[in-house]
């Protein structure tokens, strides 16, 4: 794609989503397979995966605080790759050596929306240094975009509505529910498809 076509903005239909048309669109949840990653040789499998791939999403979970001053580490990371998505309780187990190999590759894209936030809480638990992160967010806002959260970013490039609904789930428990387990893979894996058509549109 040009140079010229990249910088072009959205059209002006592109840069706002109504609430009702939101609510038009057909809900999606991830339907691929999912990886709960829960021990060592789990994790050696999943970076076979990971260093196959350019670009991965990514994504945080962690414990809703709900009283003042109280607030909580992350419990889940999620890596999404062309094939799999791959969900890993950071505060069951050391897996940060692994975790910390994909967050400074400069081989692989790690795409998110708010990634600053996640990677200074991730911070809170083990010391990298991020390279080749993309916030799909701020890309938005580079293109004139007055929205710039994943789920209006889904539904106005994706034409998808991704549903909110376990997000405020307690995401320390040890055992995941299948919807925690949904939700949380559907927001990586959204966040890698948006990554695809930002750079198809030549955003990134």
């Amino acid at each position: 794609m040009s140079n010229d076509a990249a910088a072009a903005p959205p059209p002006e239909s592109a840069q706002r989503m109504t609430h009702e048309a939101m609510s038009d669109l057909p809900i999606r949840r991830y339907e691929g397979p999912v990886h709960l990653v829960s021990t060592p040789a789990d994790f050696e499998r999943a970076l076979d995966d990971f260093r196959r791939e350019s670009v991965v999403g990514f994504d945080t979970e962690t414990r809703p605080a709900f009283k003042v001053g109280e607030s909580y580490l992350p419990s889940l990371v999620q890596f999404a790759t062309a094939g799999a998505v791959y969900l890993i309780q950071v505060q069951l187990a050391d897996y940060s050596a692994a975790i910390r190999e994909i967050l400074s590759s400069e081989t692989i894209v790690k795409a998110g929306v708010s990634v600053a936030d996640d990677l200074r809480s991730l911070k809170k638990l083990f010391e990298f240094d991020e390279r080749a992160v993309v916030d799909l967010g701020k890309v938005a806002k580079r293109q004139g975009l007055k929205q710039s959260g994943v789920r209006n970013l889904a539904g106005m490039f994706l034409g998808v509505r991704i549903a909110k609904g376990a997000k405020t789930t307690n995401w320390a428990a040890r055992r995941l529910t299948p919807q925690q387990i949904t939700y949380a893979a559907t927001d990586a894996w959204v966040c890698r498809e948006l990554y695809v058509r930002f750079r198809q549109l030549g955003f990134v």
